[in-house]
């Protein structure tokens, strides 16, 4: 639909260009020809200056066409590209976890890069998949027109060229698609590695992993020497020699196409039917309540769900026959034993399960803190702003009820302090509160919290659940609590009682507590509303810093002394150095480097020695008593030539593959060897498009220039 929108739009006039430019193509053979009939005619004249003209003009208008299709596929390409790229993108956020199970991140980066790419690429094969057979057609009658039924001889080889055509992009088919398999999961292993890398260097796993890396990367090198013989095979064949890859190019686009369709078909989560119209929520609550209505109110009815991608076949099935109303304002705790399906609860009412039955009803914005929380690789500022707009007083009364001013007053640069990738300059409760602020700045209407006080220390855990989860910012919220917390369940409206994905209970704490359902927790319950009472008086020794003089401090004073620990993403511009040819003809071998250039000019020496005797040929007063003299030396010319250009080839494809093989190997090697350091400064998407899109490029490389 993109690539039709585009081509609609902005396609139109970069094809019309095109077209001309192919016409003019055949217009100055046309005028070649009458230009050397009036010279053999003996009457140049007016009409042969005017030929001459236009044969000048022509080339000229040809190289500007030329140009502007260059410049402006270029400029659709990158539209295309940028767009498709955010389509795949937004998908991301949009699938559900049960969804997301089945893509790996290696396929997933894949997707963004690779495919991508190649789908957008055939803009460029769209136009000469009709236009070499137009050209080709067109050159045979005009090749008629000159020698009569000669032609023939040409539209035979045409024709048996057919059905190798087809051979060459079956087998071009089957090596794209395995492939790219073996791309995702090298790029699958390299994820696995980045994300674990401290564990990899801690226990010296560093040849195992470059080991499987290297395994994975020869599998996918292997299929790639496919593309290699079609080059070399496609040489001998110079009359056809670019519609194979044009087609080699539709086929990448296809295959690309097909997996990026699968992918954004994916069904997305559920949020979207999380909330419906108001009336429709009120009739449905007072069906069933006698409470007066509010629009943020939670409605589950007879829900199930699974884990498992709705695409299965027999979906295990986790939460069951759960059914809750949830009121505006209430602070409602869900108890239960590890396992029990509490945190799958929270992650239904955001869509983030396949529902196999029942409803989820909810009106309002949802803020959700899970167990593990998202860390953006930034400020902490950043972190807890997340794109919303800077509110002083807000902020500041977020920050202290999270209790973050205290550690904000121990950072270089304060609340402007660079946080690195997945929160690794803070401890598991630091992030847990960052989450948490984030949340309550945000000012939702329903909050979910994943057993997040288990992250803290009881005494910073009573001081948030005071000032944050029970605070001033908090009135009027709905509140759903999953924890094991004795002051939280106590100090709940409402208890939720799971075991076994059911809800076995559900009611106040005073009917709780009559129940055997409280001995999940502590039975003592005076001394833990004691513990409560005496944190709410008491309080954390948080409140003795002023927020306000921390944020001034550390943004102001400290800011400059604050260096941001992410590198800069280093890019060379302007011309290609010579070191950088120096170090790839060593990689791919200095012998295989002299044979291209020995080919290369042997190739271009009989190219020139061929045309040398046809002219020494036509020029010679006894050409035509010695005709077979002159064909056989021609014939030799034509088969030297061959030989060279198959070995330029060769050489070219062995050399190129060569040096991706060892590429990926020094890129590997150096990675293992990196300091920790390296992969705090550098995101691990960064060093993944590494992996990928440059290869990628290098490959590519290997393919289309032999």
């Amino acid at each position: 639909m993109v690539l039709l929108t585009f081509g609609h739009t902005k396609g139109r006039g970069i094809y019309d260009t095109e077209v001309i430019n192919d016409s003019i193509s055949f217009v100055s053979p046309l005028l070649l020809n009458k230009f050397i009939k009036l010279i053999q005619e003996g009457s140049v004249g007016m009409d042969g200056y005017i030929i001459a003209i236009s044969l000048g003009l022509t080339s000229i208008i040809k190289s500007f066409l030329d140009t502007q299709y260059s410049f402006r596929l270029a400029k659709l390409k990158l539209m295309l590209r940028s767009s498709m790229m955010g389509i795949v993108y937004r998908k991301c956020l949009c699938l559900s976890l049960s969804e997301r199970s089945r893509f790996s991140e290696g396929e997933i980066q894949t997707f963004m890069s690779v495919d991508v790419d190649r789908t957008v690429n055939i803009c460029n094969n769209l136009h000469d998949a009709w236009s070499f057979p137009l050209q080709i057609g067109l050159a045979l009658y005009l090749l008629y027109t000159q020698v009569n039924y000669a032609f023939l001889s040409g539209l035979a080889i045409t024709i048996i060229l057919i059905p190798v055509n087809k051979w060459i992009s079956t087998r071009i088919a089957t090596a794209t698609q395995k492939m790219m398999k073996q791309k995702d999961e090298r790029i699958s292993c390299a994820g696995e590695l980045l994300a674990h890398i401290r564990t990899v260097k801690m226990y010296s796993w560093d040849k195992l992993f470059t080991q499987r890396l290297n395994k994975r990367r020869e599998l996918e090198v292997k299929h790639l020497a496919v593309f290699t013989c079609v080059a070399l095979f496609n040489t001998l064949i110079s009359p056809l020699n670019s519609l194979p890859w044009v087609i080699n190019g539709m086929i990448d686009s296809v295959i690309s196409s097909r997996r990026l369709h699968n992918y954004l078909s994916t069904p997305e989560h559920c949020s979207s039917e999380l909330t419906i119209s108001s009336d429709i929520v009120k009739d449905d609550f007072n069906r069933n309540t006698e409470t007066i209505y509010d629009p943020t109110t939670v409605i589950i009815r007879n829900l199930c769900c699974s884990w498992s991608s709705t695409s299965t076949v027999e979906p295990q099935i986790i939460l069951r026959d759960i059914s809750l109303q949830l009121q505006k304002g209430l602070f409602i705790a869900i108890v239960g034993e590890v396992g029990s399906g509490k945190s799958s609860l929270l992650n239904s009412i955001i869509g983030e399960m396949s529902v196999i039955s029942g409803s989820i009803n909810s009106c309002g914005s949802i803020a959700y803190v899970p167990q593990v929380p998202w860390i953006l690789s930034g400020s902490l500022r950043d972190n807890i702003l997340l794109g919303k707009g800077f509110d002083t007083r807000r902020y500041e009364e977020v920050i202290q009820a999270c209790t973050l001013d205290v550690d904000i007053s121990t950072m270089i640069g304060g609340d402007m302090s660079h946080i690195g990738e997945k929160g690794l300059n803070l401890s598991g409760g630091q992030r847990a509160r960052l989450a948490l602020a984030r949340a309550l700045y945000h000012d939702s209407d329903v909050y979910l919290f994943d057993d997040i006080l288990s992250a803290v220390d009881s005494e910073v855990a009573s001081w948030i659940l005071e000032k944050a989860i029970m605070g001033p910012q908090m009135k009027r919220k709905t509140q759903l609590l999953s924890t094991h917390n004795l002051q939280a369940i106590y100090a709940a409206d409402m208890i939720v009682v799971m075991a076994n994905g059911f809800v076995k209970w559900f009611g106040t704490l005073d009917s709780f507590l009559a129940t055997p359902y409280s001995k999940i927790s502590n039975p003592d319950s005076s001394s833990a509303v004691s513990a409560t009472s005496s944190q709410k008086n008491k309080g954390p020794s948080t409140s003795e810093f002023n927020t306000k003089d921390v944020l001034d401090n550390g943004s102001v004073v400290d800011q400059e002394e604050q260096r941001d620990q992410t590198e800069a993403e280093g890019r060379k511009e302007g011309k290609v150095e010579i070191i950088v040819y120096k170090k790839y003809a060593t990689l791919a071998g200095w012998s295989m480097v002299f044979l291209i250039f020995v080919s290369a000019f042997l190739m271009q020496a009989s190219r020139n020695g061929n045309d040398l005797w046809l002219t020494y040929w036509v020029d010679s007063s006894s050409g035509t008593n010695n005709t077979r003299f002159y064909l056989t030396i021609l014939a030799g010319f034509g088969i030297i030539n061959s030989f060279f250009t198959l070995g330029r080839a060769f050489s070219f494809a062995y050399g190129g593959l060569c040096a991706a093989i060892q590429i990926h190997a020094d890129l590997l090697g150096s990675l293992i060897g990196a300091p920790v350091s390296f992969f705090d400064q550098n995101p691990s998407g960064r060093i993944l498009n590494r992996l990928v899109c440059q290869e990628s490029s290098a490959n590519s490389a290997i393919q289309k220039h032999p």
